[in-house]
């Protein structure tokens, strides 16, 4: 598993408020399996971590500016929750443009919890099949997403769960997919 993703540049795409968990556990099973990772914000220095949305949880070093990133420099794209983080980036233009372009050139990105806040916006989950935190499914619902209750969902190249009890499905499914080229668009697995 040490080399399962040797050679490929994952962007983590987050804010302050950013749920420390959803972003420490996924970025340590990614380079564990090889990958190169790389926080991205919509402003440097440090961004604020948060534990359960409510405590401080410290902070990460911020990478790069998403308003500088571009999509064909990276091979995957994660989007971690909290509810103040995805909300953050939901109103920024480069980050939903990024999220947008990531989506649409069908190389795989996953979100969990409430990073699908950002797909929303993004206009990429209509006709999709989607998990998320149960407080924000009826966005995803009324953006037009088919929304289950699973801890992973993968549809084509979107992988999403619910919450941090799913982390250890939701590393071992984003290692394997983040993997494999062979993700095709509309193909759903649980």
């Amino acid at each position: 598993m040490a080399e399962t993703l040797q050679g490929k540049r994952v962007a983590i795409l987050a804010a302050d408020g950013v749920e420390r968990v959803e972003l420490e556990k996924p970025r340590e099973a990614l380079e564990q399996a090889g990958a190169q990772t790389e926080v991205l914000s919509i402003h440097d220095g440090e961004i604020q971590a948060r534990e359960n949305d409510l405590d401080a949880a410290g902070t990460f070093t911020v990478d790069g500016l998403v308003a500088d990133a571009s999509v064909a420099h990276y091979d995957a794209l994660l989007l971690p929750g909290g509810t103040v983080n995805p909300d953050q980036l939901r109103v920024d233009p480069d980050a939903v443009s990024f999220v947008r372009e990531f989506v649409e050139s069908g190389k795989p990105v996953a979100a969990i919890c409430h990073g699908p806040w950002t797909l929303i916006e993004a206009g990429v989950v209509e006709g999709r099949t989607l998990t998320s935190f149960p407080s924000i499914r009826t966005d995803l619902r009324n953006a037009g997403a088919d929304v289950v209750d699973q801890d992973v969902v993968v549809d084509g190249n979107l992988i999403t769960s619910r919450s941090p009890d799913d982390l250890p499905a939701f590393c071992d499914t984003i290692v394997a997919k983040f993997a494999s080229s062979n993700s095709t668009q509309g193909e759903v697995t649980s």
